[in-house]
Parts: structure tokens; C-alpha cells; sequence
């Protein structure tokens, strides 16, 4: 066993699962007697980060990321990388395997984990989406928080809490205030595309990729410069976040004159790539992919005017794809699906006239999961162990204020049991809420979310709860149903340790 680690983990939001593989690490280090250092890639920047002798020393390097991390300080060191759930999963087994299979990282071809340098990866595609995901998430939440407490002195309701009229007295101090809070709220909604094509060409080729990438999804979803009726939305960003990385990295390549040089980085790719990618969304792909979009949001709403049925649908399936992964990329693409959807059809539509389904039917499944398994430790008690009630009151704190990652140590140690019941609740609840017709401007989404922000329902209150613990309550039920008592699992361990201790005594 290796004596000294240094490690990095990072994950696409930047919040939970790059702080629980840290600290799972670090807890497996102390347990085991291993002089481990992990330094952290979160939201807020780099934490604990490694000093030139601390990487010097170890005996080997783990990268615990979902996103792209720079590789540079590690040459010549043994390098080994998989995803911050394995570190959370079984962190000592991850540090096993990290000493058995790393690879002195430094030359072409040579494999890190599952990662080959010099080589594009299976993986490469999700990394590099994940890691502008990781950069624009900050923008949503703030931008998201601002909007839901402007909004709250938007909406005027009448004696049932109904929506009557939605606007901004600038005649009164705190009108105006939230006037322009609310324009602020919009602003990062329309920079947040741009910033996630920036980091996503980032990822692809470094830094001089960034500026020409966010002038282009920029570009590509002002209708303005389009001359269309709508932007181009996330599918317009991915397609120029790609075409300027890899344009980028082509230009890379070139020898340049020495002369040349010390411009290249900063001023003569850029220029380049700008031109480069002005051209192609102005002439080439601008237009088509803003009348697709254009198209998907008008058969969108005309899906839900005309077949009552298809609300649920759609919001089921957005709800599934929340429940499935815990944070993941399929849940972060089902989020920022319903943020765009609504984000586009509030500036097309207007805000009476916006689809808020798939956004509502993802905030009302983000807390199915960690709140289902709460309900299932306090329904089903003997059920759980006693550690595993204390992981449950935990995933209780987070999944009450919108965290579904409070359900993934119990999906690492139960992964189809818990998925199932995950994505069976966050589809129940997802459903509902766009069944019912609830809309969701802003806030926490969980129940608490009915007093955190403006809920618009059918009965003030009840209706929201009703449809979020509708999913808690499903997903509780099959997990409670389905796990064998607590002791049985005891005994049972207990079994399989004595026939491993008898066919090694008996070797």
C-alpha cells in the first residue's frame, strides 16, 4: 500500500460530489494510515491546493473529476483518474486500484485511469460539456435566486393566490429597485450560454478558444443579429463551443514566425477564431438552428394547449431524468433543458404566455430522491442501520433546500434499488406538477419551495406539496419494500466473512 496520495477532485457543479470525494478520501487516509492531500476544484476556485513538494513526494496522483483538469504539474508522476463517485463509493478500494494501475503520466498515448493523453477519450464529448457546465451553473443560480425575489413583488394575487397581474410600480423606491433586480436576473440568463460555450471550447483547446466561443453562442442567440424570431438556445452553444475548440486547436498547431509568437495566445488565434466563427453562425448555421428551436418551443406549447395528456408526459420524463443520476450530467441536461425552455419563452412569449413545464417539473423532482430517502429511514427504521440513519438525516438537510446529491451515498452502496425508486417518485412528481398546471417562477425547489419564491397553483400551497411528496412518498415506499431488515444484512455479512476467513485458512 502506497504511503503518500495527493488527489484532486472536482465535479460539473462544483457543490456536493467534489467536497464528498474529498473528505472520503481524506477519512479513508486516516483510517488506513495514509498521508493523503486533496485539493478541491469547486464553484469557488481551487481549495487546499498542492504545493510543488507535496506532488514531489507522493507516490501517486488521483483525479477524482468529471471535468477537465490541467495536467501540466504532474508530469513525470503516476497519475491515475476515474470519476469523484468511486472516491465516494469505496475510496480505499479507489486508492488500491490507483496504486495498481497508474500510469506515469507525461507520454503520448500512455492511458491515466480511463483517460489516454494524446488521444481524444470515449469520454471526451461529456467532459468537455460537463466542464462548461461546471462554469455556468454559478451564473443559473444566481441569476435564477435574483429572479425569484424580484418576482415575488412582480406578481399581484388576488384572495386565492391566483396570478392577476404581473409587473413593476418604478414609481415606488422598492418597485424600481426590483425592477432593475429583475433585469439583472435576465442579463445572466442571456450571458449564461455564452459563458458555457466559452468553457466548454475552453476545455476543448485552453484559453484562446474562450473569447471567440462566447462571442459566437452570443451570436447565435441574438435574434437581433440572426434576423430571426428566436435564439438559437444550448444546442447552438454546444455546436459553436465545438467547431471554435477544435478550430482553435487546429490553429495550434501551425508553426507560427518566432516573431509572431507571443501574440498568437492572445490576439492572433482569437482574431482568427472570432472571424472564423462569425461567418459560420452568420451564413451557415445561425438561421437553421434558431428556426428549430423556434419550431421545438411552438409544437412544445402547442403540445400542451391541445393534449392535456402530454403535460404529464412531458413532465415525467423531465422528473426521470432528474431522479436518475443525482446531479449528474443527465439530471444537469434535464435542468438546464427546463431553464432554457422557460428562459426562451418568457423573452418570445412574454411571462403570461411562457412554458413552464419542463423547469417546474425539474424543480419539484430535484428533492424526490434524498426526501424519499429520509421518509423510507423514518417509515421503515429497522430497515436501515444505525449509520445509515445518520446518512439519511443528512440527505434530509440537503434534499429540503433542492440537493439531490444527499441521495448519492445510498446509490453508490444500492445503485438499482435507489435508481429505480428515484427516477419512479421524480416521474410521479414531475408529472403532477405539470398535469395540474403548477408553475414554478423561482426559488428552492422542494416543498419548502411554496414559501421560497412564487408558486402559481391551482390551490395556494397544498397543490405543490401535494405533487412533491406525491414522489417522496413513492420513492420511500419502493425503497422501504424493497430493502431486506438491517440485521439480515448483518448476518449476512457476517456469513460471507466467515466463508472468505474459511477458504483462506483452508488455501
Amino acid at each position: 500500500m502506497v504511503n503518500n496520495v495527493v488527489a484532486i477532485t472536482a465535479c460539473a457543479a462544483g457543490i456536493a460530489h467534489t467536497y464528498m470525494a474529498a473528505e472520503a478520501l481524506e477519512q479513508a487516509g486516516k483510517e488506513h494510515s495514509i498521508n493523503i492531500k486533496v485539493e478541491t476544484q469547486g464553484s469557488i476556485g481551487a481549495e487546499n491546493i498542492l504545493t510543488e513538494q507535496e506532488i514531489e513526494c507522493a507516490d501517486i496522483v488521483i483525479i477524482a473529476s468529471d471535468i477537465e483538469i490541467d495536467m501540466a504539474r504532474f508530469s513525470g508522476k503516476r497519475v491515475y483518474k476515474t470519476r469523484p463517485k468511486a472516491a465516494i463509493k469505496d475510496p480505499l478500494a479507489l486508492i488500491q486500484e490507483a496504486d495498481a494501475n497508474a500510469t506515469v503520466f507525461g507520454g503520448k498515448g500512455t492511458k491515466v485511469g480511463n483517460v489516454t493523453l494524446g488521444k481524444t477519450t470515449e469520454n471526451g464529448f461529456v467532459q468537455h460539456i460537463m466542464s462548461g457546465i461546471s462554469y455556468m451553473v454559478p451564473m443559473v443560480i444566481a441569476s435564477g435566486l435574483l429572479l425569484a425575489i424580484a418576482n415575488i413583488f412582480a406578481f399581484q394575487k388576488d384572495d386565492l393566490g391566483r396570478m392577476v397581474a404581473w409587473g413593476f410600480d418604478q414609481t415606488d423606491s422598492l418597485g424600481y429597485f426590483m425592477y432593475h433586480l429583475f433585469k439583472v436576473g435576465q442579463i445572466g440568463f442571456t450571458l449564461m450560454i455564452p459563458l458555457f460555450a466559452g468553457f466548454v471550447a475552453n476545455s476543448i483547446a485552453d484559453r484562446p478558444a474562450i473569447a471567440p466561443a462566447m462571442l459566437g453562442a452570443y451570436m447565435a442567440n441574438d435574434p437581433s443579429f440572426l434576423g430571426t424570431t428566436a435564439g438559437g438556445g444550448f444546442l447552438s452553444a454546444i455546436l459553436v463551443a465545438f467547431l471554435v475548440g477544435y478550430f482553435v486547436k487546429y490553429l495550434k498547431k501551425i508553426t507560427w514566425p518566432k516573431i509572431l509568437q507571443p501574440l498568437v495566445p492572445i490576439m492572433i488565434i482569437p482574431l482568427i477564431a472570432t472571424f472564423f466563427i462569425t461567418v459560420v453562425v452568420l451564413y451557415l448555421i445561425g438561421q437553421p438552428i434558431a428556426a428549430l428551436m423556434d419550431g421545438l418551443y411552438e409544437g412544445l406549447n402547442w403540445l400542451t394547449i391541445n393534449y392535456t395528456s402530454s403535460t404529464f408526459i412531458i413532465g415525467a420524463i423531465i422528473g426521470a431524468m432528474i431522479g436518475f443520476d443525482f446531479g449528474g450530467p443527465i439530471n444537469k441536461t434535464a435542468l438546464i433543458f427546463g431553464t432554457a425552455v422557460w428562459t426562451d419563452t418568457v423573452a418570445k412569449y412574454g411571462i403570461e404566455g411562457a412554458n413552464f413545464i419542463p423547469g417546474t417539473a425539474a424543480q419539484a423532482a430535484i428533492s424526490v430522491a434524498p426526501l424519499g430517502i429520509f421518509l423510507a429511514s423514518k417509515l421503515f427504521k429497522k430497515r436501515f442501520t444505525a449509520t445509515e440513519h445518520i446518512s439519511a438525516n443528512s440527505a434530509f438537510g440537503m434534499g429540503i433546500v433542492g440537493v439531490t446529491e444527499g441521495a448519492i451515498p445510498f446509490a453508490a452502496a444500492n445503485p438499482l434499488q435507489i435508481i429505480t425508486a428515484s427516477v419512479a417518485g421524480s416521474a410521479l412528481a414531475g408529472g403532477l406538477v405539470g398535469y395540474l398546471d403548477v408553475k414554478f417562477y423561482g426559488g428552492i425547489g422542494s416543498p419548502l419551495g411554496t414559501f421560497v419564491g412564487y408558486i402559481e397553483q391551482p390551490i395556494p400551497f397544498v397543490t405543490w406539496i401535494a405533487c412533491t411528496f406525491a414522489g417522496i412518498a413513492t420513492t420511500a415506499m419502493i425503497i422501504g419494500f424493497w430493502r431486506r431488515p438491517a440485521k439480515q444484512k448483518t448476518e449476512l455479512a457476517t456469513e460471507t466473512l466467515q466463508l472468505v476467513t474459511t477458504t483462506e485458512s483452508g488455501k
